[in-house]
């Protein structure tokens, strides 16, 4: 059956390459519906390349301007509107390529109204992985991971039985300061943290990195995406970005999954059915091959990282109430408001002050979201105004 794609997040780095993956299977995949931010010009681009009956855009006036352009395309604006979006479009698969907690409902609609879903949007699990992996079974649908670690779990699983492995590896780059001590951050702001050595990635993303959030973000969704205890989730840091994840069987094997640092071929996979298939993208050169080192990371060097885990750990509304102040913090630190100790500090500070709650409805992990960023917020506040 062919794949009728919902894109959400069409205008970021992982909705660009989705493209081109769509592009590259045009027999087995059709574009029929899109969100974007305010990035028009990737809009204007899809509604004339493909037939397109519904898409999304963040502004108003926006909205106006393309449906004037393109009079047979029902234009969508507003937050509840990118509900309607998934509704209305007539797909049976949604790529959620959205960055931040607004990524979780749209994907919860999807699964309730029987689409499936290819999973790049982190925040959808951290936060609400209970109520989402619940709906997918409840649903009978599929949930595939786009991020580079999952989707190279994934593909060493295949063919493999899940109780016949030890435990697997996660690698991550270290980010933009990863050799530098923590003590030598004080003074780093926010245009450095976004120099990534190996990835192109979208602002909030890069950060993560920069504090490996973004890992321990990973770590939890692994544990909801293939049903691992957290003590069988480790991390390792891979500078090269090329080993993107290890899987080490009862019997002491390690099965790994190399690739270049472009998110096109975990696209891929996780739209082939985890098929491998002709991808035009470069290959890994010999010379790449031969440089290759993995390090562990080092106790306290990331505090985020750890307080994630912990949070994985303590299940519950824990992980929704750090990803919320995280996405508050990191927006503080990207506008240059406070420094990246103080970015560190306001999600910490909210994981500590957070009454502990189970999450049975929807309506739980939106309470947690909201409570992380309210502590996120007060937390700033002090900081400014001399109370913290």
């Amino acid at each position: 059956m062919r794949k009728d794609i919902l894109l959400l997040g069409a205008s970021g780095s992982i909705g660009l390459q989705t493209i081109d993956v769509i592009k590259q299977n045009k027999e087995s995949m059709n574009l029929v519906a899109f969100s974007v931010g305010q990035n028009v010009k990737v809009a204007r681009n899809l509604l004339s390349e493909f037939e397109i009956k519904y898409c999304w855009v963040q502004n108003r006036e926006d909205q106006i301007s393309l449906s004037q352009e393109f009079p047979l395309v029902n234009v969508l604006c507003g937050d509840e509107q990118l509900i309607d979006l998934v509704e209305l479009s007539q797909a049976n698969w949604v790529v959620n390529a959205l960055i931040g907690f607004v990524g979780f409902l749209p994907t919860l609609r999807a699964i309730e109204l029987n689409k499936n879903i290819a999973l790049a949007n982190k925040e959808t699990l951290v936060a609400g992985g209970k109520i989402v992996m619940d709906a997918i079974k409840k649903h009978d649908v599929l949930l595939t991971p786009i991020d580079s670690e999952h989707s190279a779990i994934y593909q060493c699983l295949i063919g493999h039985d899940i109780e016949s492995v030890h435990q697997i590896y996660l690698t991550a780059s270290g980010g933009a300061f990863r050799d530098l001590e923590h003590h030598e951050l004080a003074h780093k702001t926010s245009k450095d943290a976004l120099k990534h050595p190996t990835w192109s990635m979208g602002q909030k993303i890069t950060i993560d990195s920069a504090t490996m959030m973004n890992k321990g973000f990973e770590v939890i969704e692994a544990h909801w995406l293939f049903g691992f205890d957290y003590d069988k989730i480790k991390v390792l840091i891979q500078p090269e970005s090329l080993i993107h994840g290890m899987v080490e069987f009862m019997d002491t094997s390690l099965i790994c999954q190399l690739g270049s640092s472009d998110m096109r071929l975990p696209i891929a996979m996780s739209l082939n059915d985890g098929v491998h298939k002709t991808l035009m993208q470069p290959s890994l050169t010999f010379e790449e091959l031969t440089s290759l080192s993995l390090r562990p990371i080092k106790k306290g060097r990331y505090p985020l990282f750890e307080l994630a885990v912990k949070m994985g750990n303590l299940g519950g509304n824990g992980p929704a109430v750090l990803n919320g102040a995280n996405e508050v913090a990191v927006e503080y630190y990207l506008n240059d408001e406070i420094s990246y100790y103080e970015m560190e500090e306001a999600v910490i500070y909210a994981c500590d002050k957070f009454e502990y709650k189970e999450i049975n409805v929807v309506n739980d992990v939106l309470e947690a979201d909201a409570m992380g960023r309210q502590l996120a917020h007060l937390f700033v506040k002090g900081v400014k105004y001399g109370n913290v």
